[in-house]
């Protein structure tokens, strides 16, 4: 590479060269062809058929040698089978980069492909993509319509983007960059997100990510996007619970990698949200005063309806979001009452009862006391607005000027305004879009931005990329409970006194040595209650020997736990547990459990390892979390105590990459302390690289 930016001969290449360029409109290569000639006024362009012909006066060359200039990047568009003898020109003229639109092959192939050109010290963009656009650099490498605007989108889906292309261009936006990643063989999401976070034209990044990588370093991109001011707005598929470890520990089946990639979003500071129109809808909502506001309070808003009805509503789908709507203070009140007639309402939301339809400059008068009140971060205005023209071409002047008025108090302020109305497309709402201000057909579209919108905004979501896994430890023989109790017992986990036996006989002797009563538990099973593996509360040898006999017709387990019997007072059952994915490495998981782990499916995760300060803010996420802190009087359990336990599983768990699976259940919380009454591992089935 030279001293350009490393992806710089991606982006902004001195020459191109599309090999395989085609005269014929029904053809990847005609379109590729007329892009690469759209940028003629920045960059040489050379087009390659070596079957001869033209485009547009530009004569089609039969190869890469011999050009009149060195292609910097070249553009790859013929049947697969010749693809590497494309790669193998262009390197040899020295090209820096190869967009490689054609599919790569099997894997081997494209891993081969991959080494050819990242040996020659270039950079492949796929195979398999759909190309790339850059508005800054009149850079067009790809088919479709692609909007100009501040948006920059990294996808691994072509279709997608297009639908978000078109999504943006209703709302008057669009692109500042295009990255299609294809089958990510070099240059991957991280390198094309870390590239946007550089790239000043684009103010909001979004991404459509199937298969995440090096997922730590792309955590620790989102958590730089974030630092920039760049916010991250990702789509990603896999919400499934079934997994293949499923059966082997409750883990299996909380750990999503959904479940993941939303821990990763969070604690870097990005948004996972569910669906094309959820992203364009938030990035517009970003791109105007809303990304402005942020606080120590919750996110508020202030809603203007022409009817009660349709104001009412719209406060409800703010709150069910999560957002506030707060009374207004009685100064607000007051200057909204002065701009109101008699019966309208001056609450939140505020009906204006007719009274915008008398006066059209009612709208801009109501909005700005409210942008201005103090009251709220955003005001949301539901209604009618921007229609009146379509039934009254007389107002369609006065509706542009209120419309006017409307995004000139939103920027005075520096707060957001969000206009939802059942105009479609009207000169007033081009007006608001033009000047930046959101325009939404359903108020549930609005509702939605503004929560992702305070979702990032939160004082709490500053980024914390994940820590790197510690080096490996001495590797762990299996995952049985002997074992495990010992592992976690190593880095501090408390667990009750026991021994390990094999008959009748042993476990009353250790009873008797540990003290009645105890636990009996049978080694083997990874679920002990359901598989008749556990009795509690054996108070005598009677009663121990009992439990073993019919314990070892359930489970013909030929080894066994004796346990001290552990039952403090006002003590809850919590699951920790470690589950290594292959993108993001070791995930700690923290939840409600015991035997309903996977019913209650009350989790919180994170990358592990974890600090103390990571783990007692994924015990406060909780949705039983007040049990924890002291419920209807209860004393509070030892979150300390707690906190260093979770800390020790996930610390055990990073550095024994042979572990696939690590599970503390129950983990016994209360006021003195925290203590393991069960563990188990699930081994690797191959061994982790390293320590992730």
């Amino acid at each position: 590479m030279t001293a350009k930016a490393p992806l710089a001969a991606l982006f902004d290449p001195a020459c191109v060269a599309v090999v395989g360029a085609s005269s014929d409109p029904g053809k990847w290569g005609y379109w590729l062809a007329k892009g690469a000639l759209s940028g003629r006024g920045r960059r040489s362009v050379h087009l390659v058929n070596r079957r001869g012909g033209s485009l547009d006066g530009v004569p089609f060359r039969p190869g890469l040698t011999g050009l009149a200039d060195v292609p910097e990047q070249v553009v790859v568009a013929v049947p697969a089978p010749s693809v590497r003898a494309v790669v193998a020109e262009g390197l040899a003229v020295g090209a820096r980069c190869f967009t490689v639109i054609s599919a790569g092959g099997a894997r081997s192939e494209e891993r081969a492909l991959a080494e050819l050109v990242t040996g020659g010290g270039a950079r492949l963009l796929g195979p398999n993509c759909m190309g790339l656009v850059d508005a800054s650099t009149q850079l067009r490498l790809s088919w479709g319509e692609f909007p100009v605007g501040a948006v920059g989108l990294v996808s691994q889906s072509g279709n997608l983007a297009l639908e978000i292309g078109r999504l943006l261009a209703r709302a008057g936006q669009g692109f500042s960059r295009f990255v299609s990643l294809g089958n990510q063989r070099d240059i991957d999401v991280a390198d094309a997100l870390e590239a946007l976070v550089a790239h000043e034209p684009t103010r909001v990044i979004a991404a459509y990510v199937e298969d995440f990588r090096d997922g730590r370093r792309l955590a620790r991109v989102l958590a730089a996007a974030h630092d920039a001011g760049k916010p991250v707005l990702l789509l990603t598929v896999g919400r499934s619970t079934a997994s293949a470890s499923a059966a082997a520990s409750h883990t299996g089946a909380l750990v999503s990698p959904y479940a993941t990639v939303a821990a990763v979003c969070r604690d870097a500071g990005a948004l996972l949200l569910d669906s094309a129109g959820e992203l364009v809808d938030t990035a517009v909502c970003l791109m105007s005063g809303a990304a402005r506001r942020s606080g120590t309070h919750a996110y508020r808003v202030a809603v203007v309806g022409d009817s009660g009805g349709q104001g009412a509503l719209a406060a409800d789908a703010c709150a069910v979001r999560g957002l506030d709507v707060p009374p207004l203070s009685a100064a607000t009140a007051q200057e909204v009452s002065a701009v109101l007639p008699p019966g309208a309402g001056r609450l939140n939301p505020v009906d204006l009862a007719g009274a915008g339809e008398a006066d059209l400059g009612t709208y801009a008068r109501v909005a700005r006391a409210l942008l201005h009140g103090g009251d709220a971060d955003a005001v949301v205005l539901t209604g009618y607005f921007g229609d009146y023209a379509s039934a009254d071409p007389a107002q369609a002047g006065r509706e542009c000027e209120v419309a006017g008025e409307l995004a000139d108090a939103a920027d005075a302020s520096g707060r957001a305004l969000l206009v939802h109305t059942m105009a479609r497309d009207t000169p007033a709402l081009a007006v608001l879009r033009g000047r930046g201000v959101p325009v939404y057909e359903r108020i549930e579209q609005a509702a939605t931005a503004l929560a992702g919108v305070a979702r990032l905004r939160a004082p709490w979501a500053a980024p914390e990329a994940p820590q790197d896994p510690p080096p490996a430890a001495p590797p762990v023989p299996d995952g049985s409970y002997e074992t495990v109790r010992a592992l976690l017992s190593s880095y501090g986990l408390r667990f009750p006194a026991a021994r390990f036996v094999t008959s009748a006989d042993e476990a009353v002797a250790a009873a008797r040595g540990i003290g009645f009563p105890v636990v009996l538990k049978a080694m083997g099973p990874a679920h002990k209650t359901e598989a008749g593996g556990v009795a509690l509360g054996l108070a005598d040898a009677d009663g121990l020997r009992g439990a073993f006999r019919r314990m070892r017709t359930a489970t013909g387990a030929g080894r066994y736990a004796v346990e001290a019997m552990v039952a403090p007072a006002h003590a809850h059952e919590l699951i920790v547990g470690v589950r290594r994915d292959p993108a993001f490495g070791p995930v700690a998981m923290v939840g409600v459990g015991g035997v309903t782990a996977e019913l209650l499916a009350d989790t919180a995760l994170a990358p592990a390892p974890l600090t103390a300060t990571r783990a007692r803010a994924l015990l406060a996420e909780l949705r039983h979390a007040p049990l924890l802190t002291g419920w209807r009087g209860a004393p509070a359990v030892s979150l300390r105590a707690v906190a260093d336990a979770v800390c020790a599983v996930a610390r055990a768990a990073a550095e024994h990459p042979e572990l696939a699976e690590l599970e503390v259940n129950p983990l016994l919380a209360h006021p003195g302390g925290a203590i393991a009454l069960d563990a188990h591992g699930v081994l690797a089935e191959r061994p982790f690289p390293g320590g992730n």
